[in-house]
């Protein structure tokens, strides 16, 4: 064989396998060894979110909050009802003294499910969502004016609250609405009492945002990116 032929046999033997190798690389079938996970140590439960946003309003201090965090549901009212309502209390005394009113005369007042303060605090210490499996799943729905008294969020007979919480549901403001609406659920909604074009009440029973996205109804019920 001439060398200049073997120059070129050598050459194309080489080119053969680095692109046989490229495919070897590039084969989307590659098995990836399968890690073995590890699980063992000790978890310590850091937060507890059933009903969002109670814990963080009702809490007095950080080391309140941090201490519900890692109760038990079965333990959470005996051990924050109290504390819960004194920092309901004192948000009327504050909402008093900056209407320039007797905070003794400001108090939380019966809301529109009839629980007074203790019933209201002690319920919502315990942080959990509760299911009724004969019942619509909501945080709260006030149904229609069924006694036709001009009050829809006023109980009539046909309103479900706190069965669970569907993806649509803006707890925040029901809550709110719990917690400073009172008995017609509008207690503290930033009434102009006096027409000048000012509001003259806080606006407690709102955060001010709304739902802006579309929610799936499949699995894993994720919104469109906004």
């Amino acid at each position: 064989m001439k060398p200049y032929n073997f120059k070129y046999t050598l050459l194309l033997l080489c080119t053969i396998v680095f692109v046989v190798g490229c495919e070897k690389d590039d084969t989307p079938n590659t098995m990836m060894p399968e890690e073995n996970l590890d699980f063992s140590g000790t978890y310590t439960q850091v937060d507890f979110m059933g009903r969002p946003g109670i814990n963080t309003v009702l809490s007095a201090d950080d080391a309140t909050k941090d201490m519900h965090n890692v109760s038990i549901p079965s333990e959470m009212a005996a051990a924050f009802q109290a504390p819960f309502e004194a920092r309901l209390e004192a948000y009327h005394d504050v909402y008093a003294n900056l209407l320039g009113l007797d905070p003794m005369a400001v108090n939380y007042e019966t809301n529109i499910l009839g629980l007074d303060a203790a019933s209201l605090t002690g319920y919502l210490a315990a942080d959990v969502l509760e299911v009724a499996p004969n019942a619509p799943t909501t945080y709260f729905d006030p149904g229609t004016d069924n006694d036709m008294d001009g009050r829809i969020l006023v109980p009539d007979g046909d309103e479900v609250a706190l069965t669970g919480r569907k993806l649509t549901d803006d707890i925040i403001d029901v809550s709110l609405i719990l917690l400073f609406g009172g008995a017609e659920g509008n207690r503290f909604s930033g009434q102009d009492t006096d027409m000048d074009g000012t509001a003259d009440l806080p606006r407690l029973t709102s955060d001010g945002v709304g739902l802006t996205a579309t929610i799936s109804t499949t699995f894993p019920y994720l919104a469109a990116p906004e």
